[in-house]
Protein backbone atom coordinates (compact mmCIF):
# COMPACT_ATOMS: atom_id res chain seq x y z
CA UNK A 1 0.00 0.00 0.00
CA UNK A 2 1.23 3.41 -1.08
CA UNK A 3 1.32 6.51 1.12
CA UNK A 4 -0.54 9.78 -0.39
CA UNK A 5 1.74 12.00 -2.38
CA UNK A 6 1.93 15.60 -1.83
CA UNK A 7 -0.26 16.72 -4.50
CA UNK A 8 -2.65 14.12 -3.76
CA UNK A 9 -3.08 15.43 -0.56
CA UNK A 10 -3.22 19.10 -1.84
CA UNK A 11 -5.75 17.51 -4.10
CA UNK A 12 -7.71 15.68 -1.81
CA UNK A 13 -7.88 18.86 0.74
CA UNK A 14 -8.91 21.45 -2.49
CA UNK A 15 -11.74 18.52 -2.83
CA UNK A 16 -13.13 18.72 0.90
CA UNK A 17 -12.85 22.31 1.11
CA UNK A 18 -15.01 23.20 -2.18
CA UNK A 19 -17.65 20.34 -1.05
CA UNK A 20 -17.30 22.39 2.52
CA UNK A 21 -18.22 25.84 0.61
CA UNK A 22 -21.03 24.46 -1.13
CA UNK A 23 -22.49 22.70 2.35
CA UNK A 24 -22.43 25.65 4.40
CA UNK A 25 -24.75 28.21 2.43
CA UNK A 26 -27.27 25.56 1.91
CA UNK A 27 -27.19 24.80 5.60
CA UNK A 28 -27.91 28.33 5.87
CA UNK A 29 -31.04 28.03 3.64
CA UNK A 30 -32.47 25.39 5.43
CA UNK A 31 -32.78 27.25 8.10
CA UNK A 32 -33.67 29.79 6.65
CA UNK A 33 -36.58 27.99 5.28
CA UNK A 34 -37.23 26.29 8.62
CA UNK A 35 -37.61 29.95 10.31
CA UNK A 36 -40.25 30.95 7.50
CA UNK A 37 -42.10 28.11 7.95
CA UNK A 38 -42.55 28.73 11.59
CA UNK A 39 -43.17 32.05 10.79
CA UNK A 40 -46.06 30.74 8.39
CA UNK A 41 -47.24 29.00 11.15
CA UNK A 42 -47.63 31.72 13.60
CA UNK A 43 -48.88 34.03 11.64
CA UNK A 44 -51.68 31.81 10.91
CA UNK A 45 -51.87 30.82 14.73
CA UNK A 46 -52.15 34.24 15.73
CA UNK A 47 -54.68 35.87 13.27
CA UNK A 48 -57.09 32.57 13.28
CA UNK A 49 -57.53 32.97 16.75
CA UNK A 50 -57.82 37.08 16.22
CA UNK A 51 -60.72 36.01 14.11
CA UNK A 52 -62.19 34.00 16.56
CA UNK A 53 -62.19 36.34 19.42
CA UNK A 54 -63.81 39.00 16.76
CA UNK A 55 -66.28 36.18 16.06
CA UNK A 56 -67.11 35.76 19.67
CA UNK A 57 -66.83 39.31 20.55
CA UNK A 58 -69.87 39.64 17.48
CA UNK A 59 -71.99 37.02 19.11
CA UNK A 60 -72.23 38.41 22.72
CA UNK A 61 -69.89 36.05 24.50
CA UNK A 62 -67.69 39.23 25.02
CA UNK A 63 -68.56 42.15 25.83
CA UNK A 64 -67.80 45.16 23.64
CA UNK A 65 -68.52 48.57 24.40
CA UNK A 66 -69.53 51.33 21.62
CA UNK A 67 -67.04 52.08 19.49
CA UNK A 68 -64.66 49.30 19.81
CA UNK A 69 -63.70 46.74 16.87
CA UNK A 70 -64.43 43.50 19.12
CA UNK A 71 -60.95 42.61 18.71
CA UNK A 72 -58.71 42.39 21.44
CA UNK A 73 -57.26 45.03 23.37
CA UNK A 74 -53.98 43.12 23.41
CA UNK A 75 -52.22 39.83 22.30
CA UNK A 76 -52.01 38.44 25.64
CA UNK A 77 -56.04 38.08 26.02
CA UNK A 78 -56.14 35.19 23.34
CA UNK A 79 -54.02 33.03 26.02
CA UNK A 80 -55.44 34.48 28.73
CA UNK A 81 -58.60 34.30 28.18
CA UNK A 82 -61.75 36.29 28.47
CA UNK A 83 -64.99 35.72 30.48
CA UNK A 84 -68.13 34.10 28.34
CA UNK A 85 -70.97 36.19 29.41
CA UNK A 86 -73.35 33.29 27.91
CA UNK A 87 -71.78 30.94 30.37
CA UNK A 88 -74.42 30.79 33.45
CA UNK A 89 -70.92 29.73 35.12
CA UNK A 90 -68.93 32.58 33.64
CA UNK A 91 -66.40 30.27 32.25
CA UNK A 92 -63.54 32.04 30.84
CA UNK A 93 -63.06 31.48 26.82
CA UNK A 94 -59.29 30.95 25.29
CA UNK A 95 -57.91 31.56 22.09
CA UNK A 96 -54.60 30.09 22.50
CA UNK A 97 -52.70 28.06 25.09
CA UNK A 98 -49.74 30.57 24.45
CA UNK A 99 -48.44 33.42 22.14
CA UNK A 100 -45.93 32.16 19.97
CA UNK A 101 -42.62 34.14 19.46
CA UNK A 102 -41.72 35.48 16.24
CA UNK A 103 -39.26 32.98 14.70
CA UNK A 104 -37.31 35.92 13.73
CA UNK A 105 -36.84 38.25 16.71
CA UNK A 106 -33.36 37.85 18.50
CA UNK A 107 -34.21 39.37 21.83
CA UNK A 108 -35.12 36.32 24.02
CA UNK A 109 -35.98 39.50 26.91
CA UNK A 110 -38.83 40.02 25.40
CA UNK A 111 -41.78 38.60 26.09
CA UNK A 112 -43.69 36.27 22.95
CA UNK A 113 -46.80 39.52 22.29
CA UNK A 114 -43.91 41.62 21.73
CA UNK A 115 -42.06 40.19 19.16
CA UNK A 116 -44.69 41.17 17.25
CA UNK A 117 -45.59 44.38 14.99
CA UNK A 118 -49.35 44.49 16.16
CA UNK A 119 -51.70 46.65 13.47
CA UNK A 120 -55.26 47.87 14.97
CA UNK A 121 -58.22 48.13 13.15
CA UNK A 122 -58.44 51.64 12.63
CA UNK A 123 -54.80 51.45 10.92
CA UNK A 124 -54.18 51.42 7.49
CA UNK A 125 -52.52 47.94 5.67
CA UNK A 126 -49.79 50.09 3.79
CA UNK A 127 -48.72 51.65 7.54
CA UNK A 128 -50.02 49.26 10.22
CA UNK A 129 -50.02 51.20 13.18
CA UNK A 130 -50.94 49.75 17.38
CA UNK A 131 -54.07 51.69 18.54
CA UNK A 132 -56.86 50.82 21.04
CA UNK A 133 -56.61 46.89 20.04
CA UNK A 134 -55.38 44.06 17.83
CA UNK A 135 -56.49 43.49 14.29
CA UNK A 136 -53.46 41.99 12.83
CA UNK A 137 -49.71 40.97 13.20
CA UNK A 138 -46.86 41.28 11.34
CA UNK A 139 -43.25 40.06 11.86
CA UNK A 140 -40.75 43.37 12.80
CA UNK A 141 -38.17 41.77 11.23
CA UNK A 142 -35.90 43.69 8.35
CA UNK A 143 -34.94 40.52 6.24
CA UNK A 144 -36.97 39.33 3.02
CA UNK A 145 -37.81 35.77 2.54
CA UNK A 146 -37.03 33.36 0.35
CA UNK A 147 -39.58 33.82 -2.11
CA UNK A 148 -38.54 38.40 -2.39
CA UNK A 149 -41.49 40.03 0.01
CA UNK A 150 -40.02 41.33 3.06
CA UNK A 151 -41.05 39.68 6.63
CA UNK A 152 -43.13 42.75 7.42
CA UNK A 153 -45.79 42.21 4.48
CA UNK A 154 -46.47 38.20 5.19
Amino acid sequence: MKGFTLIELAITIAIVAVLASVALPLNELVLQRAREHELRRALRELRVALDAYKQASDEGRIPKRPGESGFPRKLEDLAEGVEDQKSPKKERIYFLRRIPRDPFSNDPQLAAADTWGKRSYESSHESPAAGRDVFDVFSLADGVGLNGVPYRQW
